[in-house]
C-alpha cells in the first residue's frame, strides 16, 4: 500500500513484537513505525525489525523511524527491511533521499513554515523534547490547524483525545506510541484498540462532513 493512496493515516509506532504489530493491524491501523534509534527503549536492529514486518499481513505501511541519520545508515537498513516511509528527525536529516524514498520529516508546532521542502511527502508535527519524541504529552493542536502542508499530529495521543485532535487540526494523520504502552516498548493492547477505533470514528466523520460541505 503506497503512502499517497491513503486517504488518511492511523500510526501505531514504536512496534517491538510480532503480538504487537498484530494487535494493532487487526485493529485498524494502517502505518506501523519501526524505531532505529540506538538510544531509544524501542530500538530495533533491521533483523528484528524484519522478522516482525513479516509476522503480520495486512494492508499497511512500514515506517522507519530515525534520528539524526546518516545516508549510509538509512540505506543499509532499508536494505535489509522492506521500508515503505522513511521518518526523519532532528536537525541532520538527509531529506535529499526523498527523491528516491517518500520521506516525513518530524517538526514542532512553533517551527519557521516558510522552507518546508517540497520533495517531503508529510510533517509530523510532535511536542519538542530533548529526546527527539516521545514525551507522551500533547500539545495545543490549534497550532497545527493552518499548517500548509500534508499533516500527521503525533505527541499524547490515545484513545481518549484523538478525535479531538482530528477535528481541531483536520491532519491526514495521526501517530502514537507512548501512551498506547504498559511499559516502554510494550503495548496495551486496549489502548491500541481503543486509540485506532476512536481515530477511525474521527477520520470518517471529518470525511463525511467535508462531502456534505461540498455537495
Amino acid at each position: 500500500m503506497a503512502a499517497a493512496e491513503l486517504p488518511f493515516v492511523i500510526k501505531v509506532c514504536g512496534i517491538t513484537t510480532e503480538d504487537d504489530l498484530e494487535t494493532s493491524v487487526e485493529a485498524g491501523a494502517n502505518a506501523i513505525g519501526f524505531n532505529f534509534y540506538p538510544k531509544s527503549p524501542r530500538f530495533l536492529t533491521a533483523a528484528r525489525a524484519r522478522r516482525i514486518a513479516r509476522s503480520a499481513r495486512g494492508p499497511y505501511i512500514k515506517v522507519g523511524v530515525f534520528v539524526n541519520p546518516s545516508e549510509d545508515e538509512l540505506l543499509e537498513i532499508a536494505s535489509h527491511v522492506p521500508l515503505d516511509v522513511l521518518q526523519l528527525h532532528g536537525d541532520q536529516s538527509p531529506v535529499h533521499l526523498a527523491s528516491s524514498f517518500r520521506v516525513w520529516q518530524a517538526s514542532h508546532p512553533t517551527a519557521d513554515r516558510k522552507s518546508l521542502d517540497p520533495a517531503v511527502e508529510a510533517w509530523l508535527l510532535d511536542t519538542p523534547t530533548p529526546r527527539h519524541g516521545g514525551s507522551g504529552e500533547t500539545f495545543d493542536w490549534s497550532l497545527a490547524a493552518d499548517f500548509p502542508r500534508r499533516l500527521i499530529v503525533a505527541g499524547g495521543l490515545d484513545g481518549d483525545n484523538v478525535a479531538s485532535a482530528i477535528r481541531t487540526a483536520n491532519p491526514w494523520g495521526v501517530d502514537s506510541c507512548s501512551r498506547l504502552e504498559i511499559n516502554p516498548g510494550q503495548k496495551d493492547q486496549e489502548r491500541v484498540k481503543l486509540f485506532v477505533q476512536a481515530a477511525l470514528g474521527a477520520f470518517r466523520s471529518q470525511s463525511k462532513l467535508h462531502s456534505e460541505v461540498h455537495s
